[in-house]
């Protein structure tokens, strides 16, 4: 099979990823639907959002571990399969409470994409287009969403919230087809690269788990300002629905563009830690602002609102691309799901806590509270700055020592 094949496993894993994200960045675009059809409250909106982020955190490291083992073809494929029958037991649901048990469900089975199309993608691409490779995967997430945020409300007009998890529900079965057909185990590489000493186990390598609390952190932002920008445009401003959505389809766009770039500015510098905590520093001053400017006229909030909103997008392809790097190839499905686990507590969570500090609070003071997670996520990032660069140093002297060896 040749490398340019690469490219097939990469598209087929950025659909896969794609498909799950319409669910995970597109249901925020139903919540005026959500609220109106079961009467819920803005906690339990933020209760709704959240079942699919605890659904992949309660499923993430088995999902991993069985990537490692069998493969990732099995596993995206029989994974989505799964998500299409829960969404589309969700779309039939006549409670508040088995609509959040059919979005579990779903959430339980998509986080099988999550670490096997990464695993595919980290198999197939050097470390040199490895940070290009997965950006452009994590690229396809919030495009991914901001097709769903484009056209979930117009199946809501058509036929209803049932018509848009329909919707959905066959998305996700067409990314599990795709999986079984083409996606593919990566060829074994020669190298004369003396190999690295092996990383401890990704359940018990500290450096994975701060990775995560990291992550957690810096999601909880993303994950705020994307779930509750339609309503608090809507609420707070007077933003038409449709508006506010294809607003949120727009920082989806951007963010996924935002991806790329930092995977491919991480690729020439051959760091993901540093512009991490970069963008983590700057997450926490575009978020402060916001809360400042919560209640100010739109041409003044709006512009900051919205590099805000696509800042908070920018690093995930980075802590993926990370995880996989500190635990190598074979364990890389394992090392994702654990950083991912880790990672949806700050998901799940999130709603959760922002919903009700609005209720509570303000939206000004909910944003200014928000900003505190991903200032605290450069402070955990710390440590792993000169973790990578000994990694880094270590593979330098490696491949000056294959260039030693006689032909």
């Amino acid at each position: 099979m040749t490398p340019r094949y690469r490219w097939v496993v990469l598209s087929v894993g950025a659909g896969g990823a794609a498909a799950f994200s319409a669910l995970r960045m597109g249901l925020p675009a139903l919540t005026p639907a959500l609220r109106s059809t079961f009467g819920l409250s803005l906690t339990q909106v933020g209760l709704v959002l959240a079942a699919v982020s605890v659904g992949v955190m309660i499923t993430l490291i088995p999902w991993g571990m069985l990537t490692d083992r069998i493969g990732e073809r099995p596993v995206m494929a029989a994974g989505l399969t799964g998500c299409a029958l829960a969404l589309t037991a969700a779309a039939f649901a006549t409670t508040f409470a088995l609509l959040v048990v059919g979005l579990l469900a779903a959430g339980m089975f998509g986080a099988s994409a999550t670490g096997a199309s990464g695993r595919a993608v980290m198999g197939w691409f050097d470390r040199s287009e490895r940070g290009f490779a997965l950006g452009i995967r994590q690229m396809a997430m919030p495009l991914g969403g901001a097709l769903a945020s484009l056209l979930l409300p117009h199946f809501v007009a058509l036929g209803g919230l049932q018509e848009a998890l329909l919707a959905l529900a066959g998305l996700s079965l067409t990314a599990a087809l795709m999986a079984a057909v083409f996606m593919r185990d990566a060829p074994p590489r020669v190298s004369t690269i003396e190999p690295p000493a092996p990383a401890p186990s990704p359940t018990r390598d500290r450096r994975i788990w701060r990775l995560g609390v990291a992550a957690a952190l810096l999601v909880c932002a993303q994950v705020a300002m994307l779930g509750f920008l339609v309503l608090f445009l809507h609420d707070a401003h007077g933003v038409s629905v449709p508006a506010a959505a294809g607003a949120l389809a727009a920082v989806q766009i951007m963010g996924a563009g935002a991806r790329l770039v930092a995977g491919r500015r991480s690729d020439r510098e051959a760091v993901r830690i540093v512009p991490m905590r970069g963008i983590a520093a700057r997450n926490a001053g575009l978020l402060a602002l916001v809360a400042v400017l919560a209640q100010a006229p739109g041409f003044l909030l709006y512009p900051v609102l919205l590099l805000a909103a696509v800042s908070t997008m920018s690093w995930n392809g980075l802590a993926f691309t990370a995880a996989a790097e500190i635990s190598g190839r074979e364990r890389a499905g394992t090392a994702m799901g654990v950083q991912n686990t880790i990672l949806a507590f700050g998901a799940a969570l999130a709603p959760l806590a922002f919903g009700a500090l609005v209720a509570a609070t303000s939206w000004a003071a909910a944003f200014g509270l928000l900003a505190l997670a991903p200032a605290a996520a450069f402070v955990v990032l710390g440590p792993l700055v000169g973790d990578e660069r000994g990694r880094n140093a270590d593979h330098a002297r490696r491949v000056a020592a294959s260039r030693m060896v006689p032909a």
